[in-house]
């Protein structure tokens, strides 16, 4: 594919991971829907196993932003170390675009945590865990995360 074909695939994958996130939620199963409707690679069961990393894990906020696993996975899927080779070495090519992921996304949204994105981008976090709270960072957050996750998704299509 030539350069200008994968950015406007990547700016597709964009607008299609933000519908899906604000329409369905769940940031890690948006990026690795849209990643796999996009380019193949990453498998249902994958998308499934997904779901309790969204809002930083159990909906805890403590680890990294759903969207940025779900890109850190749809990397995995693409470069990672196959099963029949744990005994082979690290995969070092791997780590190398994850870190790309990282790094990129924590000086896109000044943080790498779904707690550290609410702070960002709402001036504080919330227990998603309590409905009332929950329904304030919904409304709090507009649209923001839902840029977050079509973000993650564009750059994940533009690295594959």
């Amino acid at each position: 594919m030539n350069t200008e074909g994968k950015r406007a695939l990547a700016q597709n994958a964009y607008d299609k991971a933000m519908q899906y996130e604000l329409a369905y939620g769940c940031c890690p199963q948006c990026v690795l829907a849209v990643v796999q409707e996009s380019v193949g690679i990453v498998d249902d069961n994958t998308i499934k196993a997904s779901h309790g990393l969204s809002g930083g894990g159990g909906l805890m906020a403590q680890g990294a932003c759903g969207a940025l696993t779900g890109g850190l996975l749809a990397l995995s899927a693409k470069f990672g170390r196959d099963r029949d080779k744990l005994d082979k070495g690290r995969c070092i090519n791997n780590f190398k675009k994850n870190k790309e992921l990282v790094e990129r996304f924590r000086a896109e949204f000044g943080g790498i945590t779904c707690e550290e994105l609410q702070r960002q981008f709402t001036g504080r976090s919330y227990d998603m865990w309590n409905a009332e709270e929950y329904k304030a960072f919904d409304e709090a957050r507009g649209n923001q995360c839902a840029h977050a996750t079509g973000t993650v998704t564009k750059w994940v299509i533009e690295m594959l």
